[in-house]
């Protein structure tokens, strides 16, 4: 009975966040693995204004296709070139291996483009999982700035995480005081001449405790918390991503050089 209760949890959340992304985007949502508005024209040639291409990266049982339909054409709407890719079969496969898949990703971008270097905007694991590209896989020459949505950068302590089991092995590594994120966080956390922002709302029931997705202070670290400045704000895990004032803390970050600026106040 207990693994039958795990199974259908980890199911319900893997159905919660496909629901509320299609739920929440602005129009018809295309069929999984499509592209969504905005992202993936490889003929994209980077402005002066925005030189540096982004690409976005989805969480936990999620896919490019639910997760950036609101982010993906308000950026590109600004003038960026605009990526989003799939990876690690929904993010449940080990990290690592994922954060090569992201690597392999961004060369392609570079490529494409001509770029030197890319932003990366990332949601949950999505925001974690580019830290190990950065630390251990040569990123931090490749990328500016990395923004993390509700990441997931030193775990989660929600009692389900630690028993998903093989079926979601990024899940185990997930959990707080895990060996990967022991390695992860070793020493320098925001390593190379890269600007961290980090944007979280106190209603994570994800990402808990939601502190935890802070990255420690520095010149190159703006933790941003949503409210602190819309103290209304009920965004919460899984919604931050159809957020607008989150997007304008992205666009924030994306838009001058460093993190996000402390001071910036969004629209509520």
């Amino acid at each position: 009975m207990r693994r039958v209760g795990i199974a259908a949890t980890l199911a319900a959340l893997a159905l919660t966040v496909a629901a509320t992304g299609a739920a929440l985007a602005a129009s018809t949502v295309p069929a999984p693995g499509a592209s969504p508005p905005g992202a993936n024209d490889f003929s994209c040639k980077p402005p002066k204004a925005h030189p540096d291409p982004v690409v976005l990266v989805h969480g936990t049982f999620a896919d490019m296709t639910i997760s950036w339909n609101l982010i993906a054409p308000a950026l590109e709407q600004e003038g960026y070139c605009v990526f989003a890719l799939d990876y690690g079969d929904r993010a449940t496969g080990p990290i690592a291996k994922s954060a090569h898949e992201l690597k392999q990703f961004v060369d392609r971008v570079l490529k494409a483009t001509g770029a030197r270097k890319v932003s990366l905007v990332g949601h949950s694991q999505g925001g974690m999982m580019p830290r190990y590209f950065i630390k251990f896989l040569g990123g931090a020459k490749d990328v500016d700035d990395l923004v993390g949505l509700a990441p997931s950068n030193h775990g989660t302590t929600i009692p389900v995480a630690p028993l998903a089991g093989p079926g979601c092995r990024s899940c185990l590594q997930q959990v707080a005081g895990s060996e990967f994120l022991k390695r992860l966080n070793v020493g320098d956390q925001t390593p190379g001449d890269v600007s961290y922002t980090v944007v979280e709302t106190n209603h994570d029931e994800v990402v808990t405790p939601y502190t935890s997705a802070f990255l420690p202070a520095g010149p190159r670290t703006t933790n941003v918390l949503l409210q602190d400045d819309c103290p209304a704000d009920a965004t919460e895990h899984v919604s931050i991503i159809y957020d607008p004032a989150a997007l304008q803390w992205i666009e924030n970050a994306l838009g001058r050089p460093g993190p996000a600026d402390p001071a910036f106040k969004p629209l509520c």
